[in-house]
């Protein structure tokens, strides 16, 4: 299979003057618009690799004796599990005050 030979510069350009002499209004439209695309993209794409990275998070992960007792632990549970009922029930309450807003009917 023969590869066509490339064009001369000159060649193009002259190629290039004889379509915008065709006076043909959305020629030009749609040369602009061809043109427009890729660069729209290109441009999109350089500026979402300019951002900055996202910041690394610490997490602190608490640390308790070995020497703690069941009875420790179980208090804590306890605390923990409450609090997380509460977060919950606040989380609810928030849903059922937006659907009573809404006009939805909720258990």
């Amino acid at each position: 299979m023969a590869f066509p030979r490339p064009s001369k510069p000159s060649v193009v350009w002259r190629d290039f003057l004889a379509f915008m002499d065709g006076g043909h209004r959305h020629k030009i439209l749609f040369a602009g618009l061809s043109i427009l695309m890729p660069a729209l993209l290109v441009a999109g794409f350089y500026v979402d690799s300019r951002r900055d990275p996202p910041k690394h998070e610490m997490y602190f992960i608490p640390s308790w004796p070995a020497t703690r007792t069941d009875a420790e632990i179980i208090a804590l549970q306890k605390i923990d599990q409450k609090k997380l009922e509460e977060r919950r029930e606040a989380k609810r309450q928030e849903y059922k005050r937006l659907a009573d807003q809404l006009g939805i009917k909720v258990d």
